[in-house]
C-alpha cells in the first residue's frame, strides 16, 4: 500500500469519525458470525448501583469492563414495569455513557424506555479505544460495533440476576446519522446480540464529503438568491424556484437538487452554515493532497478557467494578529456563530444572551445525530478559538478557509478558519498546541482557496451507477465528463463507523427512519441500503425490513428544530418504530407499510395523501379562503382551514394548534373536542383577523398517536401544513 493510501485509510478512520459520526478506526476486521464472549471484554464490573427517582423510578447501574476504557450505564424499570426487552443507544461517535441524564419531554430516553418495559443501554463506545488514533494498534472494530456488543451481552447478565428470571431480554439497538451506521454495523458483523435495529438519518458510503460540497456550492452561488427561490416554493407561491436565476445560478441550483438536498430545506440558508464540514476539512486535505493544485492549474477543474463568481469568492488576505482570544471571551463579548460582530449596545447586550442561550443548548446537544460532531472542536479551557485581525477582510461570503502562519513561534503552520465575523476569525478543528503558540503581532494569511476547491469535488468522486444522483456528471456512454481521483473518499469513511462498508445483509430485523427535509443525509441514501437489503432478502424483504419517511424533518433529533414554523422533529416516529420493532419481532405483530416513494432525479416524492403515502406520519394540509393563497384587507378575517389525515391503522389525531404569527409559539391550541375523525379525517377551522399588512404565512401542527391521546410526551408523531395569507 503506498504511502498516500496509508494516510488515507488512518485519516479516514480518526479524524474524520465525528462526521456524521464517524466513528474512529485504525485497523478493520471481521466480526465472528456468531455472538460469543468477546476475548477483549472478559472482565466486567459494576462500581455503582442505586435507586433513582429522576426522570422516573429506575435503578441505575454503572460498570465497565478491566482492561478497557469502556464504560456503561444501564437504567432499568421497577419489575412490575419491566416487559423483558432493553433498548440500546448508539451514539454517531464514541461519547459519554450518561448523555441520557438531565433530559425531559420527548427527548427523555430514559423515562420513554421504561414507559415501554424496557431499560435503557448507553455506552461510552469504547471510550478511547473507540476514538483510536492512528498508530495506535488498536482495533478499530473495538468503537465500530464491539464494545456496543459487549455492552448488550453483559447487560442481560445483569437484567436475569436483577429480576430474579432465566428469559434471556430482547434487546434492540437504535441510532442516528454515524450512530445509524454503526448500528447498521453491529447488525451486519454480529450474531445473536440484538434481535432489531432502529437506524435513522443514515447516509450511503459516498455522503462523505460530498452531500457538503455541493450544498457549500450552491450556498456561494444562491446567497442572495434563496428568499426568491423559497417564495416560488412557499404554498402560493409560482412553483418555479428557477425562476429569475441566471444560467450560473440555476445550474448550481439544479446540480445540488439533482444530488438530493431538498428544496424545502433552504428555509434555514441564513443559519445552517457548513454543518461538519470544517471537521472534515483538514482530513480531506491530506488525503487528497494534488487535488487543490489540479483545481487551479488544470483542465476540467472549475478553477482552471474560473468563473468571475469564483473569483469574487477567493480572499487572500494578508494581516497581522491583533488579538488571541479564548471562548471565554467570544462569549463575554456576545460573539456567536450565528451573530454578527460591529452591532449596536442594545444588539450587543441581546447577542450576549443569545450567544449563552446557545452554549447552554449546546451541551444539551451533546451526543444528538445533529450535533456529535462538534466534540471534535472542543479545544479545552482556555485555548484561543479566535484571533482578532489588524483589520475586517473584503466580504466574499466566507464559509471557511485556512489560517496560513507567517512569522512567530507557529510559523508555517496552517490552521482551519470555520467563520468570519468582521475582523475576527474563528477557528474550527485545530491543533491545541499550535493554538497556544499564537501571539500578537504574529503576520498570517487568510486563504479561502482550498475550501473553495473542495465545493466541486463531488464532480470528481463518481461512483458506481447504483448512485443515479451522479448521473448528472456522467456522459451518454456512462463516463465521467470531469477527471477522477485516484481514490472514492466516502467509503472510507463509512467503514470507520460501521466495520464495513453496509452491505444489506443481517439478522433480525430493522425499520429505518430517513427525513425527507435532511440537508446533512440526503434522503435518497435511505433507498440506497433498502435496494442492498433487498439484493439479500429479496422476497423475504417485507417480513424483516420496514422503510418509513417523515416528511419536514431535518437531520437532528430535537423536539425544537431551528424554525418550528417550518420543520418538525422526527422523536415521535423513532419512538413509536422501537414500539412497533419489539411487537414485530416478540409478538409477530406486524408494522405499518413502507413508505410510498419514488426517488426522480435525486428528490425523494411521496404522495399527497396519507392513504396512499403510508409509514405513520399524519399529512395536514391548509388553505386560507379554500386555497393555498389568500389576499385580504387588514382588519378583516380569513378563514382557516386543516384536513388532518393519519395513516390507516396507525392511530389517530391527538393534538393540533395553530401558529398565526410566525412565531413558532403555537399558542392557539386546538380543543380535543374538536379533533372529532369523519370519514378518515380531521377537520378544524379558525377565523382569524390580520390587523397589520404584509405576507403572512399561519401554520397548523398536528400530532397523531395510537392511542389518540396526548398525556404521554412520547410517540407522538407530528407534521405541519402551511398556507399564505397576504394582507393589503
Amino acid at each position: 500500500m503506498s504511502a498516500q493510501m496509508t494516510l488515507l485509510h488512518r485519516l479516514g478512520r480518526s479524524l474524520l469519525g465525528a462526521v456524521c459520526g464517524v466513528a474512529a478506526h485504525t485497523a478493520l476486521a471481521a466480526a465472528p458470525a456468531t455472538a460469543p464472549v468477546d476475548p477483549h471484554f472478559t472482565k466486567p464490573f459494576i462500581d455503582l448501583q442505586e435507586w433513582r427517582d429522576i426522570p422516573v423510578r429506575h435503578r441505575y447501574v454503572h460498570g465497565g469492563f478491566e482492561g478497557t476504557d469502556t464504560r456503561f450505564s444501564l437504567y432499568l424499570p421497577p419489575k412490575e414495569q419491566y416487559e423483558g426487552r432493553f433498548f440500546q443507544y448508539i451514539t454517531p461517535v464514541p461519547d459519554s455513557e450518561n448523555l441520557s441524564q438531565g433530559k425531559s419531554g420527548e427527548e427523555d430516553k430514559i423515562g420513554f424506555a421504561i414507559a415501554s418495559g424496557a431499560y435503557l443501554v448507553e455506552s461510552n463506545g469504547g471510550g478511547k479505544e473507540g476514538m483510536a488514533v492512528p498508530g495506535s494498534g488498536i482495533d478499530g472494530t473495538i468503537g465500530a460495533y464491539r464494545a456496543n456488543a459487549a455492552i448488550a451481552q453483559y447487560s442481560r447478565d445483569v437484567a436475569k440476576k436483577f429480576y430474579e428470571t432465566d428469559a434471556r431480554p430482547w434487546g434492540y439497538a437504535f441510532g442516528g446519522s454515524g450512530g445509524a451506521y454503526r448500528t447498521i454495523g453491529g447488525m451486519e458483523n454480529t450474531s445473536g446480540v440484538w434481535d432489531g435495529a432502529v437506524p435513522f438519518v443514515m447516509g450511503s458510503p459516498m455522503a462523505i464529503p460530498n452531500v457538503f460540497s455541493v450544498r457549500m456550492h450552491a450556498m456561494r452561488i444562491l446567497h442572495d438568491k434563496f428568499p426568491q427561490i423559497l417564495d416560488a416554493l412557499e404554498p402560493g407561491g409560482s412553483g418555479d424556484m428557477y425562476a429569475g436565476l441566471n444560467e450560473e445560478e440555476a445550474a448550481a441550483l439544479r446540480e445540488v437538487t439533482g444530488m438530493g438536498f431538498p428544496p424545502g430545506s433552504w428555509y434555514a440558508w441564513e443559519t445552517m452554515g457548513v454543518h461538519a464540514f470544517t471537521v472534515l476539512y483538514p482530513p480531506v486535505k491530506a488525503m487528497d493532497p494534488s487535488y487543490f493544485s489540479d483545481f487551479w492549474s488544470k483542465p476540467g477543474y472549475l478553477g482552471f478557467k474560473p468563473p468571475k463568481s469564483l473569483l469574487e469568492a477567493r480572499l487572500q488576505h494578508q494581516d497581522t494578529i491583533k488579538q488571541v482570544l479564548s471562548g471565554a471571551d467570544l462569549y463575554s463579548m456576545g460573539i456567536d456563530l450565528g451573530h454578527q460582530a460591529g452591532a449596536s449596545k442594545a444588539e450587543e447586550a441581546k447577542q450576549k444572551e443569545q450567544a449563552k442561550a446557545a452554549l447552554e443548548r449546546s451541551k444539551g446537544d451533546k451526543g444528538t445525530a445533529d450535533k456529535a460532531w462538534q466534540a471534535m472542536e472542543e479545544k479545552g479551557a482556555g485555548t484561543p478559538v479566535a484571533i482578532q485581525l489588524g483589520k475586517a477582510p473584503r466580504e466574499v461570503g466566507f464559509l471557511g478557509g485556512d489560517l496560513v502562519i507567517l512569522s512567530g513561534a507557529a510559523k508555517g503552520k496552517v490552521l482551519t478558519v470555520r467563520a468570519l465575523q468582521g475582523d475576527l476569525a474563528i477557528f474550527g478543528m485545530a491543533d491545541p498546541k499550535v493554538l497556544q503558540q499564537l501571539q500578537p503581532g504574529d503576520e498570517v494569511r487568510l486563504d479561502n482557496s482550498d475550501f473553495l476547491a473542495l465545493q466541486t469535488y463531488h464532480r470528481h468522486q463518481v461512483p458506481g451507477k447504483e448512485y443515479s444522483v451522479w448521473d448528472q456528471f456522467r456522459n451518454d456512454k456512462g463516463e465521467p465528463i470531469y477527471p477522477q481521483r485516484p481514490m472514492l473518499l466516502g467509503p472510507i469513511f463509512t467503514r470507520g463507523a460501521a466495520g464495513t462498508v453496509p452491505t444489506g445483509k443481517f439478522d433480525g430485523k430493522m425499520i429505518l427512519l430517513e427525513s425527507l427535509w435532511d440537508r446533512e443525509a440526503f434522503p435518497w441514501q435511505a433507498d440506497w441500503y433498502r435496494a442492498r437489503v433487498e439484493e439479500h432478502l429479496g422476497g423475504d424483504i417485507d417480513n424483516r425490513f420496514r422503510l418509513w419517511m417523515t416528511d419536514r424533518a431535518l437531520h437532528g433529533d430535537h423536539t425544537q428544530q431551528d424554525d418550528p414554523t417550518q420543520a418538525v422533529s422526527y422523536l415521535g416516529t423513532l419512538q413509536q418504530a422501537l414500539r412497533d420493532l419489539a411487537a414485530w419481532v416478540e409478538e409477530g405483530i406486524e408494522p405499518p407499510a413502507n413508505t410510498s416513494y419514488r426517488v426522480v432525479e435525486g428528490q425523494v416524492i411521496v404522495p399527497e395523501t396519507a392513504a396512499e403515502r403510508h409509514g405513520i406520519q399524519p399529512v395536514v394540509k391548509v388553505t386560507a379562503n379554500g386555497a393555498e393563497r389568500a389576499e385580504i384587507k387588514a382588519g378583516k378575517k380569513v378563514t382557516l382551514k386543516a384536513v388532518i389525515e393519519v395513516p390507516p391503522g396507525t392511530g389517530t389525531v391527538s393534538a393540533a394548534a395553530w401558529d398565526l404569527d410566525g412565531s413558532g409559539e403555537f399558542a392557539t391550541r386546538v380543543d380535543p373536542s374538536d379533533l372529532k375523525v369523519k370519514n378518515g379525517k380531521v377537520t378544524v377551522k379558525l377565523k382569524h383577523r390580520f390587523e397589520q399588512s404584509g405576507t403572512w404565512f399561519p401554520v397548523l401542527r398536528a400530532t397523531s398517536s395510537r392511542s389518540g391521546e396526548a398525556d404521554s410526551p412520547y410517540a407522538q408523531i407530528g407534521n405541519l401544513g402551511r398556507v399564505r395569507v397576504v394582507v393589503k
